[in-house]
């Protein structure tokens, strides 16, 4: 009955994370497709920034606390595979016999992984709860408030529960013995071991699959997203914006060159998901909530109503609520991002530059506000005589082109 009860919660886990990742692969792909080339460059990024964490150590003491958990995550779960095993097969340390003398060399450096995964989660969460950290704070960044600051708590205090019970399970092991786990031995009952053993087991096991579908549901989807999005992530310099490729054609087709024939029903910008690029529902599901973008944003730091963060965390929600209902009537731009966020952009790329994993809220921004400038006509007066001014003398400042160079007579 352990090994069925074991193998349906696997199955019954299994399917609700793949229907899971299958729901979101979807809403995802509810954004136009992009194209890419130069893969060898990319999945050089991917090594350097996803894998390698290398912008993680700008903040090193951060960076260094990260890459525990993060080894931690990868690593300590090599030991899921025997948990399986044995509970198909209703086995015990299943690998022990074949492994020899390596095995406990093996189960030793996972417990001083899981030591480490401990520290850093233990220092993560009095930098949470001090508010030492102003980006971290909820009552300085509205977008924190309500889900997102418990989120980032519960996986902490998960993490926690699986090491203690991976140590638990260890140390009722009367077979074995290990360099942690080995000193508390001493403070479990002797005649109830094996009981004890299967309880941290068995909570070991569930709780790394509550883990896993939780995920699904939190900031932590960039665990897996990350690789992805810094794969799409663009080779340009940060400081080039994209241009709009039917802009590009009509003004081909004005000047006599070769372009594709017009398109009337052809939209300027981003209202909604559908409008923006997979890239940026990517970016969206991968945005670790860390407010380095936010940080670093000159519009935030005075004030004004962007962040970022927000940005990103906006974009997901709107994803989620598709996911619920595709039918809703909301868009992104204005039911979501409001029109003070967007004109409080100055397109200085910091958002960009700071965030580890390349991920691009000003791509986003700049895609609402197209629409809202060239649909929606929505732009300042100041904006508009800037534009008039553009069009007509080719620079924001009203005098005529051959004037340009008086200043340099006088």
């Amino acid at each position: 009955m352990t090994q069925i009860s074991f193998i349906a919660l696997l199955l019954a886990m299994g399917y609700l994370i793949a229907r899971r990742f299958g729901l979101i692969a979807k809403t995802i792909h509810l954004a136009k497709p992009i194209s890419i080339t130069n893969s060898k460059e990319r999945w050089k990024r991917v090594l350097l920034l996803a894998l390698g964490q290398k912008k993680m150590f700008e903040k090193p003491f951060v960076g260094t606390m990260h890459l525990l958990i993060y080894l931690g995550f990868v690593l300590i779960n090599i030991e899921i595979l025997e948990i399986i095993l044995d509970g198909m097969l209703g086995t015990h340390r299943i690998f022990a016999p074949f492994l020899g003398d390596f095995y406990p060399v093996i189960i030793n450096f996972f417990e001083i992984l899981a030591g480490g995964v401990v520290l850093a989660c233990l220092v993560f969460i009095v930098r949470r709860v001090s508010k030492q950290v102003p980006r971290l704070d909820s009552a300085a960044h509205r977008e924190l408030k309500g889900f997102p600051i418990k989120d980032a708590m519960q996986i902490l205090i998960i993490e926690l529960v699986l090491m203690s019970a991976l140590y638990i399970m260890n140390a009722a092991d009367p077979d074995q013995s290990f360099v942690i786990s080995k000193h508390l031995k001493s403070f479990l009952p002797e005649e109830n071991l094996h009981i004890i053993e299967q309880c941290a087991w068995w909570i070991h096991i569930i709780g790394i699959l509550l883990f896993a579908l939780y995920v699904t549901y939190s900031k932590h989807l960039h665990i897996f997203f990350a690789f992805p999005a810094v794969y799409y992530s663009n080779l340009d310099s940060s400081a080039q914006m994209s241009e709009m490729p039917h802009v590009t054609n009509e003004v081909n087709i004005m000047l006599g060159k070769p372009g594709e024939p017009s398109n009337p029903d052809l939209k300027f910008g981003a209202q909604d998901i559908k409008d923006l690029t997979i890239k940026n529902t990517l970016d969206a599901y991968s945005c670790t909530e860390c407010g380095r973008c936010t940080e670093q944003c000159p519009a935030n730091q005075t004030g004004k109503a962007l962040s970022p963060r927000k940005i990103m965390m906006d974009t997901r929600d709107r994803l989620e609520e598709l996911q619920k209902d595709s039918n809703s009537t909301n868009t992104l731009l204005g039911n979501y991002i409001t029109a003070e966020e967007l004109r409080a952009c100055t397109t200085c790329q910091a958002c960009v530059e700071a965030c580890p994993i390349q991920l691009s809220p000003l791509e986003i921004i700049l895609a609402l506000r197209r629409y809202q400038i060239m649909e929606q006509s929505d732009a300042p007066g100041a904006w508009n005589a800037m534009f008039a001014n553009i069009e007509t003398n080719q620079a924001p400042w009203k005098f005529n082109p051959s004037d340009r160079l008086n200043w340099a007579k006088s």
